[in-house]
């Protein structure tokens, strides 16, 4: 996709390590073409030690605004001079806006999430028991959107079950923690209608699970998810798949975040009915 730069355009990007891989720019930008906004957004890799560096630089530079991607989600937090309350709960965001020298963080996932769900995959977690695997910004904004969106229980599994337990206590009454071994998990995963991967096991070099037979418990019909877009089928997915079940990778997140996230930073209503299409096609290329 050709980008066309004018002298007017405001500057927008994504953060991480790794982020060559990410596909925001792809899609802000042919948002931003299909909409007419004066906008180009740039893939920016940051290492954590140089946080601090690149937010000053983004101030002075004219940055509109970035998304944040692993690790910065958490990372960022403290450097913040407002956070939406939204974000203020989760303690973690994945959109921030540079506005007068201020930086305004939001999460646009925890929306973004249920979105996908709903209108990607057909499933309504309103009454659904959900077990969810990992406990970091992602994990928070998937238990907060689920119980917002009615689930009747999100079991959060993780290797260190003090996180566990900082995540099921964002939906009380709802949340609750489960230990992160091959028993449990079966057993989790036997009274589930939807299960979520949102550890970074599975992404381009973070390594693998060692044991996925935990899959082979879920009930017919039961919808595998995981965040991770790259690769877009990730051996979880894969198993889930061969398995029978339905599943949702990671794209449709990062889509409906995606218009949230413009939404933000342009202060314009972004109609998904004009820009879902134009996403899609590009995510199946």
């Amino acid at each position: 996709m050709n980008v066309t730069l004018t002298n007017t355009a405001k500057k927008l990007c994504i953060i991480g390590d790794p982020v060559i891989h990410s596909k925001s720019p792809l899609l802000q930008n042919a948002m931003c073409q299909t909409l007419g906004l004066d906008y180009v957004y740039l893939c920016q890799p940051v290492k954590a030690e140089r946080l601090g560096a690149f937010l000053e630089a983004a101030k002075e530079l004219g940055y509109a605004g970035f998304n944040a991607t692993m690790p910065f989600k958490e990372l960022l937090i403290p450097y913040l001079d407002e956070l939406d309350p939204l974000a203020a709960k989760l303690g973690a965001v994945n959109t921030v806006c540079v506005r007068e020298g201020r930086l305004l963080g939001y999460n646009t996932d925890c929306p973004g999430y249920v979105a996908a769900l709903r209108e990607d995959a057909g499933f309504d977690p309103a009454g659904k028991r959900v077990l969810l695997l990992g406990a970091g910004g992602a994990a928070k904004a998937v238990a907060v959107g689920l119980g917002d969106a009615g689930a009747a229980q999100v079991t959060v599994a993780n290797r260190t079950a003090a996180k566990a337990q900082a995540v099921a206590d964002l939906i009380p009454g709802q949340g609750r923690t489960a230990a992160w071994n091959a028993e449990t998990l079966a057993e989790e995963a036997a009274a589930c209608d939807l299960i979520v991967n949102a550890t970074s096991l599975g992404m381009a070099g973070q390594g693998e699970y060692d044991d996925l037979s935990f899959l082979e418990r879920l009930p017919q019909g039961a919808l595998v998810s995981d965040l991770i877009y790259h690769p877009a089928r990730t051996a979880f997915l894969a198993r889930g798949e061969a398995l029978g079940h339905p599943t949702l990778n990671g794209l449709p997140l990062l889509m409906r975040q995606a218009i949230l996230g413009l939404e933000k930073f342009t202060g314009t209503a972004v109609p998904p009915e004009t820009v879902v299409p134009v996403l899609k096609k590009l995510l199946e290329q």
